[in-house]
């Protein structure tokens, strides 16, 4: 097991400076730069900036080496000192605007994942048991609503209802007298009162998913002979459904958590901008309306670390589950 986890964690590697590579090819694939955004919102307020100002910006910001030294020079300072670059907009180290949300986006999307597998696995169980009757039609319809409701749409419902029944301040992680003060339980307890709305949101179409998934997976092993044998034996049935077949069942649940994931930390941009929540994903949006080439290439970046991240633990847990992965 320890060998296997050594080779995916090594896999990592290679995967995550492709991810560097096509991320920063794609950001200077449109015409322009940061410079001439500048120089357009200065047209637009009516200003002007001379040649010699343009090249000094460029000059300033890097932005007039090649592109592949330009990528040289961030990979360089990532890998060495740990220094992600200067956000152009915002004239801070990327890290810094990155570090305070890369918390909030970790633990938004943990409890999410925590949240699909806490509802999904028991409704799984009970449709797959109790086929055809009155909770299996109920959880069916119940996925087709959650796979069908657009996550924009589900988002803004229940910010209604949070503000109207539940009075929380909304389109935040944290209420206002929050926001900028310093971590304490208070503070953690508040984040936690606010965290429901967008785990709901986010994880409302991967439980459905898997809640359909798990039922298929379950009916399949329960009508196979090893199970009429357990029973014949007189095992408990309780404890046959678990020890036996539901086992066998989660081989594809947990192989498919690693996509679940991915979807969570990349696909939650549009929920985190309708919500207004404090993760990378509107950062990330910002810097690619701006232009600002570090922040934007640093964020794809930290996004699929936490991506390659989320599918390397789900192939540890699918190796734990199946020692015969271990050896393919």
């Amino acid at each position: 097991m320890a060998g296997y986890i050594l080779k995916r964690i090594l896999y990592m590697i290679p995967t995550l400076l492709a991810i560097s590579i096509v991320a920063f090819t794609i950001i200077n694939l449109p015409p322009g730069d940061y410079v001439d955004r500048l120089v357009i919102e200065a047209k637009n307020r009516g200003e002007s900036m001379t040649p010699e100002a343009i090249d000094g910006l460029r000059q300033l910001y890097g932005l007039n080496k090649p592109i592949v030294e330009q990528y040289v020079s961030w990979m360089s300072g990532i890998v060495l000192r740990g220094d992600f670059g200067i956000s152009y907009k915002w004239n801070l180290p990327v890290w810094t605007l990155l570090g305070e949300r890369l918390g909030l986006t970790v633990a938004l999307s943990v409890a999410t994942l925590l949240f699909i597998w806490t509802v999904a696995i028991p409704i799984g169980v009970l449709s797959a048991v109790r086929q055809y009757s009155v909770w299996d039609y109920v959880f069916t319809f119940i996925s087709f609503v959650g796979l069908a409701i657009p996550n924009f749409l589900l988002a803004l419902g229940l910010m209604y209802i949070s503000f109207k029944y539940f009075g929380q301040s909304v389109g935040s992680l944290l209420s206002p007298e929050y926001l900028d003060a310093p971590w304490s339980f208070a503070k953690v307890l508040d984040m936690l009162s606010h965290l429901w709305v967008p785990m709901t949101v986010l994880g409302a179409a991967g439980t459905a998913e898997l809640v359909r998934t798990l039922r298929a997976n379950l009916l399949d092993e329960i009508k196979k002979p090893y199970v009429a044998t357990a029973r014949t034996k007189g095992m408990p049935e309780v404890w046959m459904l678990i020890k036996y077949p539901l086992r066998h069942a989660l081989n594809p649940f947990v192989s498919s958590q690693n996509e679940i994931f991915v979807n969570l930390v990349s696909g939650g941009t549009i929920v985190s901008v309708v919500l207004g929540l404090q993760t990378i994903g509107p950062l990330l949006l910002d810097a690619f309306r701006s232009q600002d080439m570090f922040l934007a290439g640093s964020s794809i970046l930290i996004l699929g670390a936490l991506a390659v991240i989320g599918t390397m633990l789900s192939d540890i847990m699918l190796a734990w589950l199946d020692p015969r992965i271990r050896f393919n």
